[in-house]
């Protein structure tokens, strides 16, 4: 490992000279080319040098030590040695899990389908809760979302909600999301005070418009427009701008309605079908390599029941590592990285441990 961390360091300070070349600066494409992998090694070099620091540390007061000092400086030099090798320790840790091999969509953007479950009107109101967690998490991170397409309840929840999240490591925070989110507490719509239990299903695919592998070739699909319609009927515009692809070879059908325009409608569908036919490609190959799944947090699949929301103990858990968390009102306003944080860290020493 360390042989492999020298040389990107060496790397790093390689580009570090050739993006302060005013011919690469120029070339705006090298110059965007060389930025990102600048971006992508940046933290493992400085960790890597703080691993050299503490060596270093511990290196000198071990010859300070070989000099026979008195008993006082001996103690405060052990002192140091001992809070250096707790510091190498922790950063040998760090470096190992940097080291890990990424997941190549960890920095794409994310598109997310929320559809209501089991519970009817209160699925859905619910999956109107859950929209506004993830767009709430998203403005916490300086990131921006979209809706693509939306089919809303009269009573204000969604059917259906599909919108797109762009920022930097938006995929990286937001896979672990996908699957069944289930809600415990009294509908507004309930009179007699019981408690209902309904669920809501997420899906959290990466954004794939580079990919050669989802290439879509237009004798596969069929393009449709429609009138938009809003809850209960309502036009939202009576122009026929709303779009319906279907994709024949794998049967999957996506709206988009949000936008007036026809071409942006037909635009974000076509997104939304290229991250959906590159679900499919990874489940296959996930498929081929089941023990390499065995060991993720969760299976990614949108079936697996991975969280609970308990209204009445103003209760969160995440089934998925037995972590609970009795702050729902904060988690439902975006406040999210505790859970996130403790599942990528839990998803990082299974995979360490089968490493």
């Amino acid at each position: 490992m360390f042989d492999k961390l020298k040389s990107i360091e060496e790397r790093f300070e390689e580009i570090n000279v050739k993006l302060a070349d005013p011919s690469v600066i120029a070339d705006q494409e090298q110059y965007k080319k060389l930025m990102k992998e600048h971006s992508e090694i940046e933290e493992i070099v400085e960790k890597y040098r703080e691993y050299k620091r503490y060596k270093k540390v511990i290196s000198d007061a071990k010859e300070m030590l070989e000099e026979k000092p008195d008993k006082e400086l001996r103690e405060l030099i052990m002192a140091e040695i001992e809070e250096a090798e707790s510091g190498l320790e922790k950063t040998t840790h760090e470096l190992k899990v940097l080291m890990m091999p990424k997941d190549p969509n960890d920095f794409r953007n994310v598109i997310i389908e929320i559809r209501g479950g089991a519970g009817g009107d209160e699925a859905a109101l619910f999956s109107g809760v859950l929209y506004r967690m993830f767009t709430r998490y998203a403005e916490r991170k300086g990131w921006t979302y979209e809706i693509i397409d939306a089919n809303e309840t009269e009573l204000g929840g969604f059917k259906e909600v599909v919108f797109s999240i762009e920022g930097r490591g938006a995929y990286s925070r937001l896979k672990f999301e996908s699957g069944v989110h289930r809600v415990q507490r009294v509908p507004t719509t309930e009179s007699s005070g019981r408690i209902h239990t309904s669920t809501v299903t997420v899906a959290v695919l990466p954004e794939v418009d580079d990919l050669p592998e989802v290439e879509i070739n237009p004798a596969d699909i069929k393009v449709d427009t429609y009138r938009a319609s809003g809850a209960g009927g309502q036009h939202v515009n009576k122009t026929s701008s709303a779009i319906r692809i279907t994709h024949f070879p794998s049967g999957i059908i996506v709206t988009c309605q949000d936008q007036r325009s026809q071409h942006k409608n037909r635009e974000k569908a076509m997104r939304v079908l290229k991250a959906k036919l590159y679900e499919i490609i990874q489940s296959k190959a996930d498929s081929e390599y089941a023990e390499n799944r065995r060991m993720q947090v969760g299976t990614g699949d949108r079936s697996e029941r991975i969280r609970t929301y308990n209204y009445p103990q103003g209760r969160v858990t995440d089934h998925r590592i037995g972590l609970t968390l009795y702050k729902i009102d904060q988690i439902l306003d975006g406040d999210l990285d505790d859970i996130i944080d403790a599942l990528i860290t839990e998803d990082q020493a299974r995979k360490l441990a089968g490493a």
